[in-house]
């Protein structure tokens, strides 16, 4: 406006805010819209908050008491595990976990990450990437032992803190690895007894209610407190001392015959405790950073093989057991060998007419086949299937497995032959051993046990007395100088058993591998012991009689002595001919 506008206007008596050029042009409207449009913002906010305040009390307090209080597990201490004398095999010891909120450790001084980084055993590139993976929480390690815990806070460092918890330690390392098993960083079980009782064993954690600073410390309990219930003790069947004369002489086997692997189990005669249960390779399940499969596998449980003629015993059995045969008996084996159908069968080495004993003494294929032509399959099929043969082992063990025995109905005669000698059939070690319980005692099965038994428990009959008795005569032929297992004999006790050597599968074929075998029990006057003992793919030897029942007898001879059995033989030196008998594969 010029100055002779405003002159003029003034000049009028007019207010300079009344001038025309200065009137709005807006609609009215507009800003009551604006205005209302206000109102209705503050109403909604103030609607909000007398919500929040007067409806919603429980959600905001969970929020706020979120950001300083926690829950903090009281872990439980997991039961031990002991052997039947009380021995400790697995315990629990307190360690600690270490934690972090990564954007209060990052500030640190960088001689003190590197510190931490050594005491963690970690580089300071993988520290740096624990702590860069999380923005609030991150475990930077587990299990960490009570020294180095104890460094690690006198480091200072802002934002690292400590969480208490539980590391099991097993004293007997390998010998005892695949009957206790191992637990992981959560201290749940993962393989044998750990994992069989997990539930036994685990207990349950507690908690308790407290207020932390923003750096994790605790700076008061506001109660709240759950206690927590620790696992109970198993106690194993298992004999630590017997344990370990059966690791130490398998492995020596192992290491002579240069064997790929090996299992070996011992039983109880009267309670069917499992007394030591051991595989070969193993490992030491306080340091598991180089666990294979290979060295995991529990064996005496998981693998199965043709058993070859540690099963003779049974075909023979039934045969008694039926009255077709005696034990004196004779049968034609000449010329040593059999034309069933379109196959052959044959004998190591002709015998000639033989007596059903000595068919279990010489190992004789021809004259087992012979025997179990004259049987119908199923009465084969239902003593395989008794003695637990094809049936999952009720152990309670993880893991265990039923092998294989086919339908009777499909069995052609060649099979039914092969089968009685132990070919076309598998069974898992502890299956074996269990069955010659049949033998050992006077013709009934017990179960078997991993646990600690009081009271011996009620057998189920299987075989006569009669019969078990007359095969406890022949089986102990098994081990004199004119058996196959001359090499199975003990100074000062008589045994009894049966050697086996089969050809392994490979593709659907038989291969050039074997599986040496041998199952026994002494003293044949009063049974105590079952010792099976696998030798698989043995590089130096590889019949059942000089691979296999070498281990039986070491074992047998120091293990009865552990266990004050008194000696029922007059007989202290071991004659082993040159020329001892081998069993036909």
């Amino acid at each position: 406006m010029s100055r002779a506008t405003h002159r003029t206007a003034a000049a009028k008596g007019r207010p300079f805010s009344a001038s025309p050029v200065l009137a709005l042009k807006l609609p009215a409207w507009r800003s009551r819209l604006v205005l209302f449009v206000l109102f209705c913002a503050f109403a909604a906010l103030i609607g909000r908050a007398l919500w929040l305040q007067g409806m919603s009390t429980d959600f905001l307090q969970k929020q706020g008491e979120s950001r300083y209080a926690r829950t903090l597990e009281l872990p439980a201490i997991r039961g031990k595990i002991t052997d039947r004398n009380g021995q400790v095999l697995a315990s629990s010891i307190p360690v600690k976990a270490i934690w972090a909120i990564p954007e209060d450790v990052q500030v640190a001084p960088a001689d003190k990450l590197h510190q931490l980084a050594q005491l963690l055993e970690l580089s300071d590139r993988d520290l740096r990437k624990k702590l860069d993976s999380d923005r609030s929480f991150v475990y930077l390690k587990r299990q960490v032992e009570q020294d180095v815990t104890d460094k690690i806070v006198k480091l200072g460092i802002d934002g690292i803190g400590t969480r208490k918890e539980y590391k099991r330690y097993y004293p007997e390392g390998e010998v005892m690895a695949h009957v206790v098993g191992f637990t992981n960083v959560e201290d749940a079980g993962q393989e044998g007894m750990e994992l069989a009782f997990q539930k036994t064993l685990a207990g349950m954690n507690g908690s308790r209610r407290v207020i932390k600073d923003r750096l994790g410390r605790i700076v008061e309990d506001i109660g709240s407190v759950r206690e927590p219930h620790d696992g109970k003790n198993l106690a194993l069947s298992i004999d630590r001392k017997i344990q370990y004369i059966a690791f130490s002489h398998l492995k020596e086997a192992v290491e002579k015959h240069k064997a790929r692997a090996a299992g070996i189990v011992v039983l109880d005669v009267r309670t069917g405790e499992v007394l030591a249960l051991a595989n070969l390779p193993t490992y030491n399940p306080n340091n598991r950073s180089q666990l294979n499969g290979g060295q995991l596998r529990n064996r005496v449980l998981t693998d199965t093989f043709e058993p070859g003629s540690t099963l003779k015993p049974f075909t023979v059995a039934l045969a008694l057991e039926t009255r077709r045969v005696t034990p004196s008996t004779m049968i034609e084996t000449a010329p040593g060998k059999m034309t069933i159908g379109t196959a052959t069968i044959g004998d190591a080495h002709p015998h000639g007419l033989l007596s059903v004993a000595q068919v279990i003494e010489k190992s004789s294929n021809i004259g087992t086949a012979k025997l179990a032509l004259q049987m119908e399959p199923q009465e084969m099929w239902d003593l395989f299937t008794t003695v637990g043969f094809g049936q999952q082992p009720k152990l309670g063990f993880p893991g265990a497995v039923a092998g294989r025995v086919r339908p009777y109905k499909s069995w052609r005669p060649i099979e039914q032959a092969t089968m009685s000698y132990g070919h076309g059939i598998s069974v898992s070690l502890i299956q074996l051993a269990h069955s010659y319980m049949i033998f050992a005692r006077d013709g009934d099965l017990i179960p078997l046990s991993f646990q600690k038994v009081d009271d011996a428990p009620v057998g189920r009959r299987v075989i006569s007395t009669k019969t078990a008795r007359d095969m406890r005569a022949m089986l102990e032929t098994v081990a004199s100088p004119s058996g196959t297992a001359p090499k199975a004999q003990v100074p000062g006790y008589r045994v009894a058993g049966k050697t086996g050597t089969a050809y392994k599968l490979a593709g659907g074929r038989y291969v050039n591998k074997y599986v040496a075998s041998f199952v026994g029990f002494a003293p044949v006057s009063d049974p105590r012991v079952i010792i099976a003992v696998m030798v698989d793919e043995p590089s130096i030897g590889h019949y059942g009689g000089d691979v296999a029942a070498p281990v039986f007898a070491s074992v047998a001879a120091n293990v009865l002595r552990t266990m004050n059995v008194a000696p029922d033989s007059t007989v202290t030196n071991i004659i082993i001919p040159a020329d001892a008998v081998k069993e036909s594969l």
